[in-house]
């Protein structure tokens, strides 16, 4: 065998042959509409911060109080000696933020979705992902050991397809599991919600519901899309992120307390890791009391923002944005790194998004607003977006 660096040496050049090589950048800032790199200031037009709560005074209060009161780390599992008070607090809000019995937090989104799918289904089952599902969703489904399926993005003709086959392949014992996500993260889209709940009550499947990226900015309590469209009680798994909208940094499931309850006996990432630290459930709780007062007028505006945002990258489109998400699509690799770089040397933080994130020759920079966003700021982004190639606007 090749020694290990002589290996990885190899594999480094192909990515950089493919211009699909990664560095990371370190940030010399809190996280918020403007951020600082290398000693310049950048608007930032990557964050998922959409609401601006990452350094809002109330949030880090929130943190630096539950630091104060629990310390710095949580010293074992949550079923060891690891469950503080902090994230049954968090946790009871976030049940009722969602609407919902009861909600479990997890370490990061990622582990969210690694404990919660194979505790679920296993082999036997079956697994119906859209093709567009974040990677841990994927990874979560064939970690489970169940028969996996991809149905064409959003396509309800396929996915009913395949929940024929299912009703058909599976026993009496086994049970069928539908994953989308609410909001998609690359595309900006929605899902049909409506069609899809109709669709698996048909089948008498199960339904999970990635919530990330539309928490905080659909619905009344700005709980998700879910409950805009008044599905709380028909959507049995609700997944969501506290490191987005709510600045601070977890995931969550929410749903049945008897769900809930057999997760944490059964999920292994949340029985074998240590619990999440006070700050961040300190920081999330404090977001979500936050949103009881300012949670409609940072909506309002960061909408309003997208909107304008919307008619300056897609002028001949009438209708409004589904989400904060704006892709702008370039295609090739090498035109979406050259583009992001030209938008760095002038002021605008807005990476390229490549393969693996998204298909190969389907590269991209993945606008996002967020609250704090000026119109003088997509002032400067359409003007560079046109220095770069003329009238790259469509």
């Amino acid at each position: 065998m090749k020694p290990l660096a002589q290996e990885l040496i190899a594999r480094l050049e192909q990515l950089r042959k493919d211009n699909l090589y990664r560095q990371l950048r370190t940030v010399d800032s809190a996280q918020g509409p403007r951020i600082g790199m290398n000693g310049r200031e950048l608007v930032n037009f990557s964050s998922n911060d959409y609401l601006g709560l990452a350094n809002h005074e109330a949030v880090k209060e929130g943190a630096l109080q539950a630091i104060r009161d629990f310390g710095a780390g949580t010293g074992a599992s949550r079923l060891i000696c690891g469950s503080q008070q902090i994230h049954h607090l968090l946790e009871e809000r976030l049940a009722e933020f969602k609407g919902v019995e009861a909600a479990l937090v997890f370490s990061t989104g990622y582990a969210t979705a690694l404990g919660t799918i194979p505790c679920l289904v296993g082999s036997g089952d079956v697994v119906i992902v859209d093709r567009l599902v974040h990677a841990s969703l994927l990874d979560g489904a064939r970690l489970s050991g169940a028969k996996l399926r991809v149905f064409d993005h959003n396509d309800l003709d396929d996915l009913e397809s395949i929940l024929r086959w299912a009703e058909k392949t599976v026993d009496s014992d086994g049970n069928v599991l539908v994953i989308t996500e609410s909001v998609f993260s690359m595309d900006g889209d929605q899902a049909p919600l409506h069609e899809l709940v109709a669709l698996k009550e048909r089948f008498g499947a199960w339904l999970m519901v990635d919530e990330a990226h539309s928490v905080g900015l659909f619905g009344r309590r700005g709980s998700g899309l879910i409950e805009e469209l008044g599905l709380v009680d028909r959507v049995e798994i609700q997944m969501g992120t506290l490191g987005k909208a709510l600045g601070a940094a977890g995931g969550y499931i929410a749903g049945s307390r008897v769900m809930v309850d057999y997760l944490i006996n059964r999920a292994r990432s949340f029985i074998f890791s240590t619990a999440p630290n006070p700050a961040s459930s300190g920081a999330a709780s404090a977001a979500l009391k936050l949103l009881e007062t300012e949670g409609a007028s940072r909506r309002q505006t960061v909408w309003m923002l997208a909107k304008t945002l919307h008619r300056i990258l897609s002028p001949s489109v009438t209708t409004n944005p589904a989400s904060l998400i704006l892709p702008f699509h370039v295609g090739e690799e090498v035109q979406a790194l050259a583009l992001a770089k030209s938008l760095f040397e002038n002021g605008l933080m807005v990476p390229a998004i490549r393969y693996p994130t998204v298909p190969k020759r389907q590269a991209r920079l993945r606008i996002t607003v967020t609250h704090g966003h000026t119109l003088e700021d997509l002032q400067t982004l359409e003007s560079a977006l046109r220095l770069f190639s003329g009238d790259p606007i469509h």
